[in-house]
């Protein structure tokens, strides 16, 4: 929703010129895959920019808009500087304490489908409580059902806000510190649902997919914290709201998440199921990338169940697709899934199947490739790296790898990480007097490692390692 403070950027309208708004965003996304970036800008995004809504962009389209119009500063293209919408500037220039506001800057300008705007530094309960001061307290802001289950835009805005929010925070920190705080927008969204039987159109169409990725990210919080049975429970709540829906978008969505649990779990056939399910249920969609995570999910099942030709063969499919490229019809929520989450999920087909020196190459690659922008990420390449090197016999690179990921557990707390840790350890046991080995194993320990690993275990993430879906998903 648009600040009632907001004043409309003539300058970027001006640099508009003729061009419609749906126009000038395909020349947004062009310039992007230009530089190499990915952003969801549609005619609404352009709207926003010029209403004055979004005052600042994010990194990404900061990077995207410097690119088309260079010699430009943001302020010549309208905008306000950064440090005024955010930080410290922006509580020091606030005159006193004023009704909460939406909190535009985390809930859209920061929620394009890359979301490179991350937070730097600081540990979890300083980053969840700066996040908190418009994000996870505004997670709570879904409006309860209206007299005679009406609901509108702002009900359904405000669960979209909140999938964008958690995907967000996610992202940057990892699922534990919030799955808890994620799971009342969830109850508040199918309330709605619930009360809103005879709604139609495009508002109820919106409020069902919402309330199913709502589903999906919660789902994903839970199976990041190592809450495997609850994952299962939303996940299967999001499928069938997809199907009341008729939205296979969703469905297929729904079908991924729960091939890469089943994987996780052990469960390899029912893994090998679902994305084929997936699969089906995307067929008739545009876009190149969902179907070539499905076909990744699918390897990944085939790898379980030590089948290498049919791994290989989904492999091919999963590469031949995602060599199309990106496409403006990939959904949101995939904005996770470039080269480094390839190169990670077929490094854990490798690994599945025994190859470790193939295992280790793409764990390599995709701990190379990541960025900073995706932090939980970053930390999860590096811990399936050195898993992989613990086990190939390479133990001081291992252990280096390792310690990078311990570097990161203050800003990313993810229970699957410190499992993938702990399994580290174990392979390192007998290397444990060389002193770089020594030295991990002494971090791992101070930093908590051995207790989360005996709260939680989880089934993938031993010698076969564990994926991500969203930014989530990471879902």
């Amino acid at each position: 929703m648009a600040s009632s403070r907001a004043v409309p950027n003539l300058a970027f309208r001006r640099l508009r010129g003729h061009r419609s708004a749906g126009e000038f965003a395909a020349a947004v996304r062009r310039a992007a895959r230009e530089i190499g970036e990915q952003v969801s800008c549609d005619a609404r995004y352009i709207g926003r920019v010029e209403s004055g809504e979004i005052r600042c962009p994010n990194y990404a389209y900061e990077r995207v808009f410097l690119h088309m119009f260079p010699g430009r500063s943001l302020t010549d293209l309208g905008f306000v500087a950064r440090e005024t919408v955010r930080g410290r500037g922006a509580r020091a220039a606030a005159p006193a304490p004023a009704p909460p506001a939406p909190a535009p800057s985390l809930d859209h300008e920061e929620s394009d489908v890359r979301r490179r705007a991350f937070m730097r530094g600081g540990t979890v309960s300083v980053a969840a409580a700066t996040f908190g001061s418009g994000g996870l307290e505004a997670l709570a802001a879904i409006p309860a059902p209206r007299a005679g289950g009406r609901f509108g835009e702002t009900e359904v805005s405000a669960v979209e806000s909140a999938v964008r929010q958690i995907r967000l925070f996610d992202d940057r920190h990892g699922a534990d510190a919030l799955y808890r705080t994620a799971s009342g927008p969830l109850r508040s969204a199918y309330a709605l649902l619930d009360a809103g039987t005879t709604a139609r159109g495009s508002t109820a169409d919106r409020l069902h997919a919402g309330a199913g990725e709502l589903a999906l990210s919660v789902g994903w919080l839970a199976h990041d914290s190592g809450r495997l049975d609850d994952a299962r429970s939303h996940y299967a709540e999001a499928l069938a709201t997809a199907r009341v829906a008729a939205h296979p978008g969703l469905e297929a969505h729904a079908f991924s998440n729960m091939a890469f649990l089943a994987t996780d779990a052990g469960r390899h056939r029912e893994a090998v199921r679902a994305a084929q399910a997936g699969q089906q249920a995307v067929r008739h969609l545009p876009g190149g990338r969902l179907p070539a995570l499905l076909a990744l999910r699918e390897a990944n099942g085939w790898a379980g169940l030590r089948d290498r030709a049919a791994c290989e063969r989904a492999l091919g499919r999963a590469h031949a697709l995602f060599g199309r490229g990106p496409s403006d019809a990939d959904p949101e929520w995939m904005s996770f899934f470039g080269e480094p989450e390839l190169e990670f999920l077929e490094a854990q087909c490798w690994s599945l199947l025994g190859d470790g020196r193939r295992a280790v190459r793409h764990a390599r690659h995709a701990a190379a490739l990541g960025g900073p922008e995706f932090a939980r990420n970053r930390a999860l390449y590096r811990a399936r790296l050195a898993a992989g090197l613990a086990r190939d016999g390479s133990p001081e690179e291992a252990a280096e790898a390792g310690g990078r990921v311990l570097d990161a557990l203050g800003e990313v707390q993810s229970t699957r990480i410190r499992a993938m840790l702990a399994e580290t350890a174990r392979a390192l046991e007998p290397w444990r007097t060389a002193p770089q080995v020594a030295a991990f194993l002494a971090r791992r320990t101070g930093a908590g490692g051995a207790g989360a690993a005996r709260r939680t275990r989880l089934p993938g993430a031993g010698p076969s390692g564990s994926p991500r879906p969203p930014g989530p998903a990471r879902a």
